[in-house]
């Protein structure tokens, strides 16, 4: 399976790398330099655009081209090398009209048949079809071997062309038959573009990997918090609709219990003024849940205990230190200590003190 995804994107990348390069070429088109083979072997040259130094004629012995100044006239250019007919054999062709846009395809598959080499060994090319009657076509085949092109292209490839083709002159044509080409490796060969293509889907199928594996992590975290959050303020609601319902374990009934349990340091010291008479003095207040402390200067501390156990605000009022007197004080210095009774009884008792 793999084998088989690999060579069908190996196809369409090189598919796509050709349609780039043709899409490029017609636009850019490289300038064209045409070698004619002459009768000895050698090369008369033809150049499109601008040409500073053009050699009237190339040598060709050995399998290499020899004038002066041959980089400069051939690198970046596209190279078209026109032999003479007599290394091609020529076939005529006949096929039904509607093999028309299949006429490669067909000569390519009966080549071995048409000519003395097989489809490894020949390179080959067609005229444009004629129309021969109602229902068939007819063209010229010319072709040679691979060794021959080859032979040619190789030359002229030490001198980075950007192109070279293998052409001959058919007879009662106007334009030379292509039958080989080869593109030299530059920036846009085809096999390289066809690796860069597939390198960049690559890349682009990891990172499409990647962003879908975080994408659904976020969302579950994100997903995760929201579900704490809706948890949360589902508590919260249903605990701010317990408070308003009045139960006794609601907030609210909490708060209104401790308000009434817990007694006030106003109002305890308001009662402490009430029950003391008016030779004693508290200089210090102490109160801690219901335990009350008091000191201060009295003349008779012993008379504050029972005065304080009468009073129905205290209860265990007791000396938790010991009673006594300076040389500079005014009367006892006395450490009492009580237990409060909770608000409501005294919040009532006050009332009824005040009231009059």
């Amino acid at each position: 399976m793999f084998s088989t995804i690999g060579a069908t994107l190996s196809a369409w990348t090189g598919s796509v790398a050709n349609a780039i390069i043709a899409c490029v070429n017609r636009i850019v088109s490289p300038r064209v330099v045409r070698l004619v083979e002459a009768d000895d072997g050698g090369f008369a040259v033809q150049a499109t655009g601008n040409v500073d130094i053009l050699p009237s004629r190339i040598a060709y012995a050995d399998g290499a081209l020899t004038a002066p100044n041959l980089a400069a006239l051939f690198r970046g250019r596209r190279v078209e090398i026109i032999l003479q007919p007599k290394r091609f054999l020529f076939r005529p062709l006949e096929l039904p009209a509607r093999a028309a846009d299949f006429i490669e395809g067909i000569v390519r598959a009966q080549i071995d048949r048409l000519t003395p080499w097989s489809a490894a060994e020949a390179v080959f090319g067609c005229t444009a079809p004629v129309a021969g009657g109602s229902d068939t076509i007819s063209t010229m085949i010319a072709a040679t071997t691979r060794k021959v092109a080859t032979t040619y292209t190789q030359a002229v490839a030490a001198f980075h062309p950007s192109a070279v083709a293998v052409c001959t002159g058919v007879e009662g044509q106007a334009n030379p038959v292509k039958v080989f080409e080869q593109s030299a490796r530059g920036h846009l060969d085809a096999a390289r573009l066809s690796r860069v293509l597939q390198l960049v889907l690559g890349v682009v199928a990891v990172v499409a990997v990647l962003a879908i594996g975080v994408s659904a992590y976020v969302g579950s975290s994100l997903g995760a918090q929201e579900d704490e959050l809706a948890r949360q303020i589902s508590t919260r609601r249903a605990a701010i609709r317990a408070g308003g319902d009045g139960g006794d374990r609601s907030p609210v009934a909490a708060l209104e219990r401790r308000k009434y349990e817990t007694p006030a340091s106003v109002i305890v010291l308001e009662t402490l003024s009430r029950l003391l008479p008016d030779h004693t003095y508290v200089t210090e207040l102490h109160l801690a849940g219901n335990k009350l402390q008091i000191s201060g200067i009295t003349t008779d501390a012993p008379s504050l205990i029972p005065l304080i156990e009468q009073s129905q605000h205290f209860t265990r009022a007791t000396f938790y230190a010991p009673t006594t007197r300076a040389p500079s004080d005014p009367g006892e210095r006395f450490h009492i200590e009580a237990r409060v009774e909770p608000k409501n009884n005294m919040g009532n008792a006050v009332g009824n003190t005040v009231a009059p």
